[in-house]
């Protein structure tokens, strides 16, 4: 199961070393030396597992047209950031290209190789302004996005299209039972079908072990800052950010006991199982709804709900990029090119999705991706922000906002006095 970004598997905490059996790969990869592959026709690739079916037809097509092929070397999340880490820091690589997490850009930022002259005018304007800005944390590219992803409304299709329930809705709160896309409507459809289900249905979850969640409702306050900005200036704390809490925990009443312990496999589970109406989730899972599941042919896909600001989700993209160490440059930005040349290949994939707009706009009618328009929607949404490009942030997740959003979803928790716990927290991690 994904957790906050597509093929992103743990991002809690960092693992000290790489295990046996990834060595073991890495030996069968014929990488673990001192620099690449030997071959010039050649490069090699360094991924999180879950996104190798994103690339694999990229790299497939790539040897077809230019004979140079493509080799994977496959980790899970933790053990993938901790090769990059080790490698790029010392400036020793087995790989020349790896497909980064949005928010390791700026960690490794000055061992990678500037990609300034692949971003024209053209290309950035097919991508979502978010997505550029993330490219390059101190306004040097560094990453071509090559699928991202966004928080999007799942609903269940046959609640909202009976009529007993919209005659029903429509006489306890005064208006039409639709899709809801703000704050009040989601807490009304959620209320509305947590009490017409008997016990045997949830109207939402609610998330407290990711912190995702809460960002994009942060975002849909009109919150400028994302917790803390590129100069250390920490916003957390603020009349934005008790409001965003407070809607989320808002919720907790018509959700799932155990909100502490939620995360996206949990609540992904419970929505395929057919016992919450209402969910927001990464828009891959829509193709990834099991055959046999309760709720297949009874999805539907709307736009993120928003707030003051509108409707705001949190971008979940991964870059390629070049260790700037690799001897194949060359051939490396080749390759960089040649996915962004041929986004479109990844889309008739598990996770089926892509980073350009006009590969998303091309395939938004198919059957199947229905969720690329709520997915264009919500990324081009002008409340919609990346996060920090700090490279403390995934300490600032860990030790700050997750402990923080665990709290808040306890009974009697007092949210503003978590924000000014958590906003001390951050301070003292960036000051």
């Amino acid at each position: 199961m994904l957790r906050s970004n597509p093929a992103r598997i743990n991002r809690r905490t960092f693992v000290s070393g790489v295990t046996l059996a990834t060595m073991a790969t890495l030996a069968a990869c014929g990488v673990g030396g001192r620099g690449s592959s030997g071959n010039a026709d050649s490069l090699t690739l360094l991924v999180e597992a879950g996104g190798h079916g994103q690339l694999q037809p990229i790299a497939d097509q790539f040897q077809k047209d230019t004979g140079t092929t493509v080799s994977f070397v496959e980790l899970p999340y933790d053990g993938l950031y901790n090769r990059l880490s080790s490698e790029l820091n010392g400036n020793a690589v087995s790989f020349d290209i790896a497909a980064l997490d949005a928010i390791w850009l700026p960690a490794f930022r000055g061992a990678l190789t500037p990609l300034d002259d692949l971003f024209t005018e053209e290309v950035k304007n097919d991508l979502f302004p978010s997505l550029v800005e993330e490219a390059a944390p101190d306004g040097t590219f560094i990453g071509m996005p090559v699928w991202t992803n966004s928080e999007i409304l799942y609903y269940r299709k046959d609640l909202f299209e009976d009529p007993e329930h919209q005659s029903a809705f429509a006489d306890a709160y005064g208006y039409d039972l639709v899709p809801p896309t703000t704050w009040e409507q989601y807490r009304d459809a959620a209320e509305y079908f947590f009490n017409a289900g008997g016990g045997e249905l949830y109207g939402t979850d609610v998330k407290g072990a990711v912190e995702t969640e809460w960002l994009a409702t942060l975002s849909q306050t009109g919150e400028e800052t994302m917790v803390v900005d590129s100069e250390g200036n920490v916003s957390l704390g603020d009349d934005n950010s008790l409001a965003a809490l407070d809607f989320y925990t808002s919720l907790l009443p018509y959700a799932p006991p155990g909100a502490a312990q939620m995360d996206w496999a949990g609540a992904q589970n419970l929505f395929n199982q057919g016992q919450l109406a209402l969910m927001r989730f990464w828009a891959h899972a829509y193709r990834q709804v099991p055959e046999d599941s309760p709720v297949v042919g009874k999805v539907g896909v709307a736009p993120m709900i928003g707030g003051e600001a509108g409707p705001a989700g949190v971008p979940g993209a991964y870059y390629l990029s070049i260790a700037s160490a690799s001897p194949k440059q060359e051939k490396a930005l080749e390759f960089v090119q040649y996915a962004f040349d041929h986004n479109e290949l990844s889309v008739d994939t598990s996770l089926g999705l892509a980073s350009r707009i006009s590969v998303l706009e091309a395939r938004r009618e198919d059957e199947g991706f229905e969720h690329f328009g709520p997915l264009l929607e919500t990324l081009n949404a002008p409340a919609t922000m990346p996060r920090p490009a700090i490279p403390e942030w995934q300490e600032v997740v860990d030790t700050a906002l997750v402990p923080m959003i665990q709290k808040a979803v306890e009974s009697g928790a007092d949210n503003a006095a978590l924000l000014e716990e958590a906003r001390k927290k951050v301070e003292n991690i960036v000051g």
